[in-house]
């Protein structure tokens, strides 16, 4: 076995044995997400396509985004994707996303087609994910799954959301009855004043223990620089980050830490076909 071989399969067991299943519902999540320890569920932007679904119906443009997050180092562990969501006037909004992490040896890659729709202060919002898993000298495997989401500004400025990953708990193989993860994840979200975010959620694999997200995202130069923060107590991580807007484009970079493995880089870029003055 070569060193690059083992020290993939190393990395697979310490990291991926574990956190792939979550993993699989979380990335990619965009940088601005992961900056926020992927308290998310709450958020109305173009990544709520893989966050909760419900909050593309909340946007007032067509927008693209492409996302690339390298975790520890390793071009092993990898993800790139491409989104797109369009809003219409009576019909909802429509998106389309599309990712892959890993390589030659070990990749998932998945393609999915989601749909919202704001119904007053609520907003709810269905999508289909058609996973394929492969793995070098073992052939590969697809499943769809399906997830359904929801969000609400309950009182002024305090916002709600909720999301649930793979209902219908889509089989990948028959071999130790292998499916998707299955996940369910609620949280609030509160802005004091217009400048400052907080964020907070809990997430539950239904074959792992609950984790306890928050973050927090403060406006800086007009609203144009953000830092934000966050962090997940399963896993021990920190996230940090920043973003800018300028007109159409939406440039964010966060950073996180795990005490065992080492470190993480996410870069997303939104853009805008028209312009928004706020967020």
């Amino acid at each position: 076995m070569t060193n690059k071989l083992l020290r993939f399969y190393l990395y697979f067991i310490l990291y991926l044995a574990s956190d792939l299943a979550i993993a699989q519902a979380d990335v990619p999540a965009g940088a601005r997400a992961t900056a926020l320890g992927n308290a998310s569920v709450t958020l109305p932007d173009l990544w709520a396509l893989h966050n909760n679904v419900a909050g593309i119906a909340n946007l007032q443009q067509a927008q693209l985004g492409a996302y690339v997050e390298n975790r520890f180092g390793m071009r092993e562990l990898t993800t790139v994707a491409l989104l797109a969501a369009i809003p219409t006037a009576k019909y909802g909004s429509y998106g389309l996303s599309f990712s892959r992490f890993g390589d030659a040896l070990y990749s998932q890659q998945h393609i999915g087609l989601g749909a919202a729709h704001k119904l007053g202060q609520f907003s709810l919002g269905a999508k289909l994910d058609v996973w394929q898993i492969a793995v070098q000298g073992y052939g590969s495997q697809k499943a769809m799954a399906l997830s359904v989401g929801g969000q609400a500004e309950v009182i002024p400025d305090l916002y709600f959301g909720a999301y649930a990953y793979n209902l219908n708990q889509a089989k990948l193989a028959a071999f130790e009855d292998e499916r998707l993860p299955t996940i369910m994840k609620a949280g609030l979200a509160y802005r004091p004043y217009h400048k400052l975010l907080l964020a907070a959620e809990t997430q539950k694999h239904i074959d792992y223990d609950a984790t306890f997200k928050a973050g927090v995202e403060y406006q800086l130069l007009q609203n144009k620089f953000i830092l934000r923060t966050g962090f997940q107590s399963l896993t021990n991580r920190a996230t940090f980050g920043v973003g800018f807007i300028a007109r159409h484009l939406l440039v964010d970079y966060a950073f996180g830490s795990t005490t065992l493995l080492g470190t993480s880089h996410h870069v997303s870029l939104t853009y805008r076909l028209k312009p928004k003055e706020e967020l």
